[in-house]
């Protein structure tokens, strides 16, 4: 089984599956298999990212189901994320390089900045992937003035350069965009941001929406993503899978928890990655366009919104706050 639901990125006119699988938080030890395996169960979105620490496995769980004729190169569409200690233009293209050969790639459908954060070089000779905490330091790694600016003029040369289809934004708020707008030649064609029914953005959304920016979303069930990372926010509140009001509208809808908040993204024209190891909710998930909820049942999860976010910078060890 695989999903039809898409939406169409600008410019490229490229079709992006509405339903992904995110390759965050899995293990090295099991990546190659889980990819695999979603490919193989119908997934042709593969969202992995530079700080995942997984890029290879992912690439080979990609090849291994090229090799067996499960999928051509071209029926999948695979997304990554720049580091934020990677966006002096210097470092752009050779560090988009460095994650496609750990692909084992040609080219990236989608390229992302993960964060509008601008850290210090760190030599992937010395650290790969850095990820935000200086292991020597025990903290966040020194800041550098790189402007966004000077990063997407580096993307747009490698969309020029046939390295990657579309590029995009992650974790950026709408003042950032707008300015991003001013001087992009080649317009952002995904925001991906943390969307769950207790952190639903829509002014956010409507407006980027309104300017013909696709959006994924992350971290779709809230805290279920934090729970295991001890994310104390996390502990302190009913989960979104086992609210009242998610499990009246399943009962509805005969449908699972997981399925009805998929949907209540997906009915918006927003896309999803949710993972599993689980093959039984890893079907579920991916088989959850062919339904629809009602505006009321819509409006009813969208009012569970309390403005909570988890992903938060404000919250590293040293306080980045951009929202």
């Amino acid at each position: 089984m695989t999903s039809s639901a898409t939406v169409t990125l600008n410019p490229s006119g490229q079709k992006m599956p509405l339903v992904g699988f995110g390759a965050w938080k899995v293990g090295k030890d099991t990546c190659a298999d889980t990819i695999y395996n979603a490919i193989k169960s119908g997934y042709r979105l593969i969202d992995g990212a530079q700080d995942y620490a997984n890029e290879k496995e992912c690439g080979q769980g990609v090849a291994r189901a090229i090799k067996e004729g499960i999928i051509k190169r071209e029926d999948i569409f695979i997304t990554s994320k720049l580091w934020n200690t990677f966006h002096a233009k210097e470092h752009v293209e050779p560090m988009l390089k460095r994650s496609l050969a750990d692909w084992g790639l040609e080219y990236f459908d989608l390229f992302l900045i993960h964060f509008p954060i601008a850290q210090k070089y760190v030599d992937p000779a010395v650290r790969y992937p850095p990820t935000y905490v200086n292991d020597i330091e025990k903290s966040i790694a020194y800041f550098q003035n790189t402007p966004i600016s000077e990063t997407w003029g580096a993307l747009e040369k490698c969309v020029e350069a046939g390295l990657v289809k579309n590029i995009g934004i992650s974790n950026f708020n709408a003042g950032l965009i707008r300015d991003l707008l001013t001087y992009a030649k080649i317009r952002p064609a995904v925001l991906q941001i943390e969307h769950h029914p207790y952190l639903t953005q829509p002014d956010l959304i409507k407006y980027v929406q309104a300017e013909g920016i696709a959006i994924t979303a992350y971290s779709t069930f809230g805290p279920q993503s934090f729970i295991e990372l001890n994310h104390p926010k996390a502990k302190s509140i009913t989960l979104v899978l086992e609210h009242p009001t998610v499990l009246k509208i399943a009962e509805e809808t005969k449908k699972t928890p997981a399925q009805v908040i998929l949907r209540w993204v997906t009915q918006r024209n927003i896309a999803v990655i949710p993972k599993s190891n689980n093959q039984g909710r890893l079907v579920q998930n991916l088989d959850s366009t062919d339904f629809n909820l009602t505006e009321e049942q819509i409006s009813a999860i969208s009012a569970l919104d309390i403005g909570l976010r988890f992903n938060n910078p404000a919250d590293w060890p040293t306080p980045s706050p951009i929202f």
